[in-house]
């Protein structure tokens, strides 16, 4: 199923989900020990004939480090709807996440579990660009994001915690 997924970092283009999947082991088998927050989060920017979204995933050991990757799509035409685009962005981060099956999640789960009384940690984020500031024009679909986040089993991540929506992939889709 994950054949048609195509991601790449600074380093690599056209990894596989499954050499991702492999890049995320190795990177936690380095330090077993540490602090894992796996993260998943799409941005979009609207251009002239099209719409660019990028999907970021980033496992971060806290204070030691991360390994990250993106996914693009192109949407051949100007979402100018608010809610479609957030919609879009949400779906692209859900199918995603559904990468990670279960087999998935123990394995990762298995490299930290030794070290559960050590200190050591492993969580699953869903990063949406979305705030609920006064004048943030996405503040009426958080309760509704939020909850497709929660649905999926991830704790949901708004601005301003939710970077890698907010920063590392926007970076990308200029």
């Amino acid at each position: 199923m994950s054949a048609e997924f195509k991601f790449q970092n600074l380093q690599e283009r056209n990894l596989t989900f499954e050499q991702v999947f492999d890049r995320i082991l190795l990177f936690m088998r380095r330090n077993p020990d540490g602090n894992f927050r796996l993260m998943i989060g799409t941005d979009s920017q609207v251009h002239c004939n099209r719409t660019v979204f990028i999907t970021g995933i980033v496992i971060q050991n806290e204070r030691k480090g991360a390994w990250a990757c993106i996914r693009k799509t192109v949407i051949p035409r100007k979402m100018v709807h608010l809610h479609e685009r957030i919609s879009f962005e949400t779906s692209l981060t859900e199918e995603v996440v559904s990468l990670f099956t279960e087999e998935c999640k123990d394995k990762m789960f298995d490299i930290v579990l030794p070290f559960l009384y050590k200190g050591g940690s492993f969580s699953m984020e869903g990063h949406m660009d979305i705030g609920s500031g006064k004048r943030n024009k996405t503040r009426e679909f958080v309760s509704e994001m939020v909850s497709r986040i929660e649905s999926i089993g991830l704790e949901p991540k708004i601005k301003p915690e939710a970077f890698v929506a907010s920063s590392y992939a926007n970076r990308y889709t200029k």
